[in-house]
């Protein structure tokens, strides 16, 4: 890795602000759009319970993109692919203000995506070579502040900008910042390429991408899509056939996308499936929350934006106890525990309706922001902390696209859930009795998720390994 000496001065000083606005432009850009959602139907003329596909195209683009993030930062360069991110992301942004359907501002998302997908890992790539290890971790820090404040302030400005101006300002935010990050990409983005070029492979990449949006596309087709159940069985049974069909692949070729050989190690095989069903219910509340304070209690979007801040203040304020809690309980103990009362504190959102004291439910949110950052920064951890160095870049990616892939997994879920549960013509309590079986459900589900980490043994992660891969921003 080169140290910081290959860069001027003032480029080792923008670079990591860089990065970081790129960071809060995604983020918040994700927690923006979930208070907007129902003014956003109500304008395109759809349904508001079944808007997830705004959501889902976003989020299993950058999931079905990510593997290759890395290969095209090395093939075509981390300036030439950085500024491009931004500048798809930016274009993005404007179409979908410019949207005047649902399938219109789904394909937006998608362009959107594609750039989001790129931002990210290529930044931190471009992070991890152009500084000394000693201070890899002081300017992850740095970036990663943004990524705490975008979902503080994204409902609460969700809401502000659909209560007293539109919904496409939601997007039309972006097109400033991101005019400014592309100047600055292009100017101080150092360019680093691969000394050698590797093969990208291509036939994984196309089964993995395809086993996750077959899976996807099944659950939305119990959902918005009203798909039969027949198709829905055709569509699980194909992803599950790409899926397998992948990793016996992997097994038997030398540079796989991803290499089963990362499962051999305990803690990233426990980590990985604990992220992927551990999150669902977690990753389904940003849509499910604003949904139900606005469509089922009435709260206006401005309120319903205000009533997520707590989400983003527990997760805040419980981040700096994180390690000592993990040093005293151990991974094992912290996450058997934690996924159990996230699982029963996401249950206990059935219990909401329009005579619940809103400082209680405040509090509630509150308590649900805690548990999620706890849940997040120790499933992250134990899932890479024991790879060797030879495998972390490998494993981080990996858990990328997991943490993507589970949190469209959950809307998905949760619009299958809430569609299956809403009769038609549902009103008043009909609609909120549907919320309260959604969130009974995915709490469940959340709960089973515990069992994952009884596999842990009392130890792992107490040791990690020298020269083990950074965490993932964003938890």
């Amino acid at each position: 890795m080169p140290p910081t000496s290959v860069l001027d001065a003032r480029t080792a000083r923008v670079l990591p602000w860089l990065v970081a606005i790129a960071f809060f432009m995604q983020t918040l850009d994700g927690t923006i759009l979930n208070t907007a959602l129902p003014a956003m139907a109500r304008d395109l003329a759809e349904d508001p319970l079944r808007m997830q596909g705004v959501v889902i195209a976003y989020m299993l683009t950058v999931a079905l993109l990510i593997p290759a993030s890395g290969w095209i930062a090395d093939r075509f360069g981390t300036r030439k692919t950085f500024f491009s991110a931004l500048v798809l992301f930016t274009f993005g942004s404007l179409l979908c203000a410019l949207s005047v359907s649902l399938d219109q501002l789904i394909g937006a998302r998608v362009v959107q995506a594609i750039g989001g997908a790129l931002m990210l890992p290529v930044g931190r790539l471009v992070v991890l070579r152009a500084f000394p290890r000693s201070e890899f971790v002081r300017v992850m820090t740095f970036i990663a502040l943004p990524g705490m404040v975008g979902p503080l302030l994204g409902p609460t400005l969700g809401g502000w900008l659909v209560q007293y101006a539109s919904w496409h300002w939601i997007f039309l935010i972006n097109l400033p910042v991101g005019v400014i990050g592309c100047i600055a990409a292009f100017r101080f983005m150092p360019d680093f390429r691969a000394d050698k070029r590797m093969r990208f492979d291509t036939l994984g990449f196309i089964l993995f991408g395809a086993a996750m949006l077959l899976i996807t596309i099944a659950l939305e087709g119990l959902g918005e899509l009203h798909m039969p159940h027949a198709r829905v069985l055709v569509l699980l049974f194909a992803g599950a056939a790409c899926l397998a069909a992948y990793w016996l692949r992997a097994a038997r070729i030398p540079a796989p996308l991803f290499s089963p050989r990362l499962f051999h190690t305990r803690s990233f095989a426990v980590g990985i499936c604990g992220n992927l069903f551990a999150r669902l219910g977690s990753g389904a509340l940003p849509f499910l929350l604003p949904l139900l304070l606005q469509v089922a209690l009435g709260y206006s979007p401005a309120q319903a934006g205000m009533s997520m801040i707590p989400l983003a203040v527990g997760a805040m304020l419980v981040k700096p106890l994180a390690k000592g809690l993990l040093d005293r309980l151990g991974y094992r103990n912290l996450l058997i525990g934690n996924t159990a009362l996230l699982g029963m504190l996401i249950a206990g959102l059935a219990t909401v309706d329009a005579d619940t004291p809103y400082l209680l439910l405040l509090a509630h949110l509150g308590l649900i922001g805690v548990g999620n950052s706890l849940q997040f920064t120790a499933m992250n951890t134990v899932t890479l902390i024991g790879l060797s160095n030879a495998n972390a870049s490998s494993g981080n990616s990996l858990l990328s696209v997991v943490v993507q892939l589970s949190m469209s997994l959950g809307v998905a879920t949760a619009g299958a859930l809430l569609g299956g549960f809403t009769v038609p013509g549902a009103q008043g309590a009909e609609v909120l009795h549907a919320f309260e079986l959604t969130f009974l459900c995915l709490g469940g589900m959340s709960l089973a998720g515990a069992g994952i980490f009884l596999q842990l043994k009392r130890h792992d992660g107490s040791q990690p390994r020298e020269g083990r891969g950074a965490l993932p921003m964003g938890d």
